[in-house]
């Protein structure tokens, strides 16, 4: 069952298209992560489902009710829709008790029940509803942002990029903390952002804007492993993109004789491996019968647990693939030393993409 339904959305300011023919699902329960350059639209797509913008055309509708559709509107505070921008927005002058209960109805003691309820599913110390904004650490703003946004119990969710402020660990930990609560609470949820990594690990359903389309949406791995095109691919992670000859499900290329995934195209084609599918290892010196294409290992990128090579292939008897370089991606510790003779395997499948 869909919570959310966008039909055909286009939204433009001036002579600048932001969205062109947006229409997207959102299934009921669910993590979608929109992500896509600066630019893409991504943040419209949010506003114009918050009510904050107006489409110029299609429809927007939200468990059955129609929110706009070209003809009639449903104002933005009565969409039943919570909202954590960027920043988390929290009232400065406001304490963090004011800032949740900002709006809640009922009574004094209701109020605070509903509060301290909040606290707790956001896993928020009671101590700290006396604080004011400024006396709490990135990731407890946004922890009471999100209990503010959760107040009201919205239908639906938005996050529009809550956790690019944070640092690379607390980012990592705010959004992980942030996703089980939601799924706890079983609320719907978008989140926009720009972060690749962070949408693969958020969302049970990813979409990709470009130049204010939906370009592909899907679960995180399918589009990881089998983007649409090229500039997807790039944009999802590192990739290394080979020109081959596709023949029955089989590719020649510089790496050899490969599976792909799709045995219906013949011909001249690119295929696209992910770094992580490429295996290296070292060839001893004096060593004549190591097996599968060889390179040499002309540079390093050590980042700890994990190691970027940049490999250059030696030619082969078959054809010149000398001087194509590989980006290989192998644990940091095992890592071999620039200028290291090594040979490279592959493993599944490369995957054929669109002509």
């Amino acid at each position: 069952m869909s919570t959310l339904e966008l039909h055909a959305v286009c939204k433009s300011y001036g002579s600048v298209c932001a969205m062109n023919n947006v229409s997207l699902n959102v299934e009921t329960g669910s993590r979608t992560a929109i992500v896509g350059p600066s630019g893409s639209g991504k943040s419209t797509l949010l506003r114009v489902i918050a009510g904050f913008e107006s489409p110029d055309s299609g429809s927007v509708v939200l468990n059955g009710k129609i929110l706009v559709d070209g003809t009639n509107e449903i104002p933005a505070h009565r969409r039943v829709i919570g909202f954590v921008p960027q920043d988390g927005a929290l009232f400065p002058h406001l304490t963090v008790a004011a800032n949740i209960g900002f709006g809640l109805a009922g009574s004094p003691a209701e109020r605070t029940q509903r509060i301290d309820e909040l606290m707790e599913m956001v896993a928020l110390d009671r101590r700290m509803l006396a604080r004011w904004p400024h006396e709490l650490s990135g990731g407890q703003q946004q922890r009471v942002a999100l209990a503010r946004a959760l107040a009201q119990r919205p239908q639906l969710m938005l996050l529009d990029e809550p956790f690019s402020a944070l640092d690379t660990g607390l980012r990592a930990a705010t959004r992980k903390a942030v996703a089980q609560l939601l799924s706890a609470a079983g609320v719907t949820t978008i989140l926009v952002t720009h972060d690749q990594a962070e949408a693969l690990s958020f969302a049970d359903q990813l979409a990709v804007m470009r130049d204010g389309r939906l370009v592909q949406v899907g679960p995180p791995l399918d589009l990881y492993l089998r983007p649409c095109d090229e500039t997807t691919a790039a944009f999802l992670g590192d990739a290394v993109v080979l020109p081959a000859r596709l023949e029955n499900g089989w590719a020649d290329c510089a790496l050899g004789r490969i599976a792909v995934d799709d045995s219906a195209r013949n011909g001249d084609a690119k295929i696209m491996l992910r770094p992580e599918q490429l295996n290296v290892a070292e060839i001893a010196a004096g060593d004549t019968d190591a097996q599968g294409r060889s390179g040499i290992v002309i540079e390093t990128d050590f980042g700890g647990a994990v190691c970027n090579l940049g490999v250059r292939l030696t030619a082969t008897a078959a054809e010149n693939t000398a001087g194509s370089t590989l980006l290989v991606r192998c644990p940091g510790p095992q890592a071999p030393a620039v200028g290291a003779s090594v040979k490279i395997s592959v493993t599944g499948s490369a995957h054929v993409l669109a002509a």
